[in-house]
């Protein structure tokens, strides 16, 4: 990780755990928000306003969080307002590395070799892990947020001007129920697997893997629409679905949630597919990527082999 911008420590995936063994993820540090007219958003400083080809997002395929941004800018039609980079997915011990995999970029703006320097770049005293999605403005050569909540909200209003969509992934007349919603899913199932995961004690195994499963449970029985709110997409579907995409494949076996499989869940299976079936979603989906990702590893997969399968995951995509 970085301390006051120096390279000083290997890569880690369990960068903090409480006393009982749980992990405990990095709080995101860049918040500034693009806005139609460039005023300041719920945080951060003003000065970012909605242009076609000012911004740049990084990603990575194996990332959930980064993915979720990308489903929000195919939703919305800003592929040609908004480049993307993806990085390799093989995770090294300074963290996330540009080109030299197939599927994965070099970066275009600095020939950076690693997302850190982009980080140092933004600010030369930084402290902590250089995460993705990141969201770029290259216009004032500053890192504009690398939360992707905020990212999918702006992605979601600030260009409406620009690229005007029939998608609203934050509909006010749900907003109430998506804000209540949201915290719960992240805390249970987004975070929940990884904290089931990088647990360092049984307890916290324990704990993570129970509440992984009751949302799932949860989840299944909620679902009666095509979506998690009825017959419209929102923001909280694309929470959901990046985690169950990752899950038979992933999840089930390396971060041992292995008690079942989305495939044993009918009415998810079905949603998945759902909304992996909507124009555009497929393409964010790299699953190559994913499990490559995942299983390079090495405080969970030491020997790097990657498995097989499973069979009805590749043949979903293969679809």
């Amino acid at each position: 990780m970085l301390v006051d911008g120096k390279w000083t420590k290997d890569w880690d995936p369990v960068q903090k755990a409480d006393e009982k063994g749980r992990f405990v993820r990095q709080v995101s540090s860049f918040r500034n928000w693009i806005t139609p007219d460039g005023a300041p958003g719920p945080t951060g400083e003003g000065g970012f306003k909605a242009e076609a080809g000012r911004y740049r997002l990084y990603v990575a395929y194996i990332c959930p969080w980064a993915s979720r941004t990308l489903m929000a800018r195919k939703l919305k039609g800003l592929d040609t307002l908004i480049p993307v980079t993806v990085v390799n997915p093989t995770l090294t011990d300074q963290g996330w590395r540009f080109g030299s995999y197939d599927g994965a970029d070099e970066d275009p703006l600095f020939g950076s070799t690693y997302m850190h320097e982009l980080y140092t770049r933004a600010d030369p005293h930084f402290t902590g892990r250089a995460t993705v999605p990141v969201l770029w403005d290259m216009k004032q050569h500053v890192l504009v947020n690398n939360e992707s909540a905020d990212i999918v909200r702006m992605f979601d209003t600030a260009f409406e001007a620009i690229a005007p969509s029939d998608v609203t992934l934050y509909p006010a007349d749900l907003a109430e129920e998506i804000d209540a919603l949201n915290p719960r899913i992240y805390d249970l199932l987004n975070n929940g697997v990884y904290k089931s995961g990088f647990a360092s004690s049984q307890e916290a195994y324990d704990e993570a893997v129970a509440g992984v499963f009751r949302m799932l449970d949860e989840l299944e029985e909620r679902l009666t629409g095509d979506y998690i709110f009825g017959d419209k997409i929102t923001e909280t579907d694309l929470r959901i679905f990046v985690t169950l995409i990752r899950f038979d494949a992933a999840y089930h076996g390396l971060f041992k949630t292995n008690r079942r499989q989305i495939k044993d869940y009918p009415k998810l299976q079905a949603y998945m597919e759902r909304i992996l079936a909507l124009p555009g979603i497929r393409e964010t989906v790299n699953m190559e990527h994913i499990t490559r990702g995942y299983y390079s590893v090495k405080a969970l997969n030491p020997t790097g082999i990657v498995p097989i399968g499973p069979a009805h995951i590749d043949a979903l995509l293969a679809r």
